[in-house]
């Protein structure tokens, strides 16, 4: 079934913090690739190919500079992948987040080491809900990269705690008459980031923007489950920053950005998924035993069935997270970003144990991607609110009754 329409109810739950509740329209979702989308996705995975290499990807997790600058570069000022969600009269695409959803796919089949979720998908989100364009053209061009400073782990429909002050704020909101000190950690897609985006807990909450080059920034690596994004700490001190967002807005922008995120991560997922089964079902193909390829064994017809079956929902799901995504901001897009990000984390997951226990000792050995793979998927499993955490928010986005008393 190529498309499934969908309506929303009226009592739906609101987005998050700052964001409107009210019910979209009923419309119909298209779950296929338009003719644009398959384009896309064959420029960027022959560039990824080309480029990043497993064999790259896994050495450059061993050096101290674990993202690739070059492939960004390429990515993001030849392709145009990093202003894939500016509108053109700021030097973007003026694409969709199912275009990003189709990137972020092929970026997780290769498990490429750029800052394509932090930057053109949660950072550009939040500028464009904060209605700041001063960043967006740079971005766009690939000149800068950005990074909205919330833990990775931090999921949609919260408003983000943050431990960074404002100090002495000065008139207007120009460069510098803002400052700001304090630290966070755990960040993703930071460490190659020129502007951060520092969202303030103060009265009235703000998203304020510095420079890394600026006096007062220091960023330390930090040790990651997952070296292909590897996370970082911040620390602040009295660094300038303008204030490119307050109250209500602000709050609007990270709610939009962290659902964003969700949804286009579920998309990284799936390819991680994907190529997890791609990969197995030719080594089954191959490896031989007893005079005959272990794929003809039931017991491993049986596992990879079961599998594909998994990632063709996922999918799915996937698919329906970006294309209400595309669609705008609502309750009904919340629902499927939940929903998609729960399905998509399971599954990513269970596709790399399976690559792993499926290639035998081979699979548990360092000179093989598989361990890549398993590591971005549990990394993405905890990004963004965790699986189990999507679905508990399902009863209330759906308004399904709650357990019954006991």
């Amino acid at each position: 079934m190529s498309e499934t329409t969908v309506g929303t109810q009226a009592g739906s739950a609101p987005l998050g913090p700052g964001v409107s509740g009210q019910a979209q329209p009923a419309r119909t979702a298209n779950l296929l690739y338009t003719e644009t989308e398959t384009e896309l996705r064959a420029a960027v995975r022959g560039l990824l190919a080309d480029k990043a290499p497993w064999r790259d990807v896994l050495a450059r997790t061993e050096t101290g500079q674990t993202y690739d600058g070059g492939l960004w570069h390429t990515l993001a000022a030849e392709v145009g992948c990093a202003g894939l969600l500016i509108p053109e009269t700021l030097g973007g695409a003026g694409a969709s987040y199912r275009e990003a959803a189709v990137v972020a796919e092929e970026l997780g089949r290769a498990v490429a080491q750029v800052p394509f979720l932090g930057s053109a998908v949660i950072a550009t989100t939040a500028l464009l809900a904060a209605g700041d364009t001063e960043l967006l053209p740079q971005l766009a061009s690939g000149a800068l990269t950005a990074s909205l400073t919330l833990p990775f782990a931090v999921g949609p429909r919260t408003r983000p705690e943050t431990s960074v002050r404002l100090d002495a704020p000065q008139r207007g909101d120009g460069p510098g008459d803002y400052r700001l000190t304090g630290t966070i950690t755990g960040l993703a897609d930071a460490l190659p980031a020129d502007v951060l985006l520092v969202p303030v807990d103060s009265v009235p909450y703000g998203i304020y923007a510095a420079r890394v080059s600026d006096p007062g920034v220091g960023k330390r690596p930090l040790v990651s489950l997952d070296m292909t994004r590897q996370l970082c700490e911040v620390r602040l001190e009295q660094v300038a920053a303008r204030r490119i967002a307050a109250g209500p807005t602000a709050e609007q922008a990270i709610a939009a950005a962290l659902l964003a995120g969700a949804g286009v991560v579920a998309s990284e997922q799936l390819g991680v998924a994907e190529q997890c089964l791609d990969t197995t079902v030719a080594y089954v193909k191959e490896r031989r035993q007893f005079a005959r390829p272990v794929g003809g064994f039931q017991a491993i017809k049986h596992r990879l069935a079961d599998l594909w079956v998994s990632v063709t929902q996922a999918r799915a799901a996937a698919r329906y997270a970006a294309d209400w995504l595309a669609a705008g901001f609502g309750p009904e897009t919340t629902l499927a970003v939940a929903l998609a990000k729960a399905v998509c984390s399971d599954t990513a997951l269970k596709a790399a144990q399976e690559m792993i226990q499926l290639h035998g000792g081979i699979g548990f050995t360092w000179e093989h991607p598989a361990h890549l793979y398993l590591k971005r998927a549990k990394a993405d499993s905890i990004a963004l609110g965790t699986a189990d955490a999507h679905r508990a928010s399902l009863d209330v986005l759906a308004n399904l009754p709650g357990p019954a008393a006991g």
